[in-house]
């Protein structure tokens, strides 16, 4: 395997691929049509160099992700909207008066910041609340912290079990297990076709669903380390920490990402696990969007001439 740069993420029908400062989201249409949409996004990181350092880029990255996930989703769903033809209502006509052209940005905003409350809240403060039921019994705060830890892990497994059992949800993961398997298909040298992608692996090193197990992995390990007395600290502490949390585990995901030793693969093997909830099987038509989202942001023709020269021809 050989390090490509490109990656995605699964919209609905469809997948955005994204190389360096361009993105392609290609979605199919109710009708059969793929309609592939290109643009730029510029990250934080390259705006602003200071947050490109390592340990303090991690945050930004996922920051950035958030906001071309959300367009990208937007841009999805216009596809799909019901009741095109009915009249807005008057609170829609008064949002749209008040706040123009910035409506839909408030909007998304709006989502963004209630995600990450809302994933804050189940994701770190219950797991801690949870556990803290059980401190009558367990006197050694390591073993609390790592009870804690698994909570936490149990809660998102159950979590995306359950989104798992609505068939949006379902073929979305199809899609994103497509997105896996295109870049896959051309890091280990094969030709992008439907074929070689179709029997391409649909788990990969630097997935979301990895980075959300690393995080959850290193959390244990950080508070088993800091201590403090009472439920209101801890619960401040869990917040406080999230920005050094995110910006380690992104450091291992990169470095797993892009190197293929042993030691790293054993060390993935958790989250390429993970990823057996969140990635399924996509069909050929699903393969047949996601290699239109990377022909039209990555010459994987010249990347094989480069790295697969044996292999190109």
């Amino acid at each position: 395997m050989k390090y490509s740069g490109i990656g995605g993420q699964a919209v609905i029908e469809g997948i955005m691929m994204r190389n360096q400062d361009v993105y392609a989201t290609a979605v199919r249409k109710p009708d059969g049509e793929i309609m592939v949409k290109k643009d730029t996004y510029v990250s934080m990181t390259e705006k602003y160099p200071v947050l490109a350092l390592p340990f303090i880029r991690g945050v930004f990255n996922f920051i950035d992700s958030m906001v071309l996930g959300m367009r990208t989703l937007t841009y999805s769903a216009s596809f799909f909207e019901d009741d095109e033809d009915s009249e807005p209502s008057r609170f829609e006509l008064w949002l749209d008066k008040v706040f123009g052209e910035k409506l839909e940005k408030m909007l998304m905003g709006f989502v963004m910041v209630f995600s990450v409350i809302m994933a804050v809240g189940i994701f770190m403060i219950l797991p801690l609340l949870i556990a803290n039921i059980f401190r009558n019994f367990i006197s050694s705060d390591t073993v609390m912290a790592f009870l804690e830890g698994i909570i936490r892990i149990l809660i998102f497994i159950g979590y995306i079990k359950l989104i798992s059992r609505m068939p949006d949800i379902q073929r979305t993961f199809m899609y994103h297990g497509a997105e896996h398997k295109c870049i896959n298909c051309v890091e280990h040298g094969l030709k992008l076709n439907v074929e070689n992608v179709r029997n391409s692996s649909k788990e990969h090193k630097r997935c979301g669903t990895s980075f959300l197990l690393i995080v959850m992995i290193i959390s244990i390990l950080f508070f088993m380390v800091i201590r403090v007395d009472t439920v209101w600290l801890r619960i401040l502490s869990r917040i406080i920490l999230i920005p050094v949390i995110a910006g380690v585990s992104y450091e291992f995901l990169r470095l797993a990402g892009r190197n293929d030793s042993k030691i790293m693969n054993l060390l993935s093997k958790p989250g390429l696990w993970m990823q057996g909830l969140t990635t399924k099987e996509p069909d050929d038509s699903m393969i047949e969007v996601a290699i239109a989202a990377v022909e039209d942001v990555f010459d994987w023709r010249a990347y094989l001439a480069e790295n697969f020269p044996d292999k190109a021809s």
